[in-house]
């Protein structure tokens, strides 16, 4: 068997994945303070106020990486979600339960931060725009998932469930995606590209790329976490666990 596909199969075993969750969470957290860190010192101090905008744009640096990562987590949730329902993989459940508090997160900050930055500049907190109203949409979807899951006592047969709903939310983020270009919108167009010439200043951009990486490692610090601990509640019953609580240093009688 190929080596990387031996080290995937084993990363399956809960008290394979309890070990590799436990070590590289922490450097993850870390690595995303230090990139969001440098980014946002950047945004506010190196980066100079936007000729049109003043200094409100600066929430841009907030709101496009949280942006981002509201759709990028869903479609990895649901990437996850198939894989489980397909192969029956428990990890792949787990993982897809664990996308969901995640990016249910990172959609209210879009939101919010989208809100606050829309006051100054159309007058408005809230408009049904069609980007606003479908990553509102994306919100109760990721809501819905949180719901189904816990709604049913069998981990297995929600996170089944669960996952079903999470592919159909599929459906929806082409539409978040392209919504400025198919419709008269009130938000701006794109004007940040990976591929292409952007629309904004290039010395506006690193803070924003170490923002959008550091987000990355926090997701991933994040997953890892919340994937360990409902791993570890799926195997309480183990002996493995047993063992792991044995070696847990003792924190004394209350007195």
């Amino acid at each position: 068997m190929n080596p990387v596909v031996r080290w995937f199969h084993q990363l399956g075993s809960p008290p394979t994945f309890h070990r590799f969750a436990a070590r590289w969470a922490p450097w993850c957290y870390g690595l995303a303070v230090l990139l969001m860190g440098y980014g946002i010192y950047g945004a506010l101090f190196q980066v100079p106020a936007d000729y049109q905008q003043g200094d409100s744009f600066r929430i841009l640096y907030i709101h496009v990486p949280s942006a981002w990562m509201s759709l990028a987590v869903y479609g990895l949730m649901a990437i996850y979600a198939a894989i489980a329902l397909v192969w029956r993989i428990k990890l792949c459940e787990i993982l897809a339960m664990a996308c969901a508090p995640i990016g249910a997160a990172f959609t209210v900050i879009t939101l919010a931060t989208g809100s606050i930055w829309g006051r100054p500049m159309w007058g408005t907190w809230w408009d049904w725009d069609p980007r606003l109203t479908s990553e509102l949409i994306l919100l109760f979807m990721y809501l819905g998932v949180i719901g189904l899951y816990h709604a049913i006592d069998d981990r297995r047969a929600a996170a089944r469930a669960a996952s079903l709903l999470a592919i159909v939310g599929v459906a929806l983020l082409p539409v978040i995606r392209y919504s400025v270009v198919w419709w008269n919108s009130l938000h701006q167009g794109q004007t940040i590209r990976v591929f292409g010439e952007s629309s904004m200043d290039p010395s506006m951009l690193p803070p924003l790329v170490w923002l959008v990486v550091g987000t990355k490692f926090w997701f991933a610090g994040s997953l890892l976490a919340r994937a360990r601990a409902d791993n570890l509640y799926r195997e309480g019953g183990k002996d493995w666990v047993r063992r792991l609580a044995e070696r847990a240093p003792s924190r004394g009688n209350p007195t």
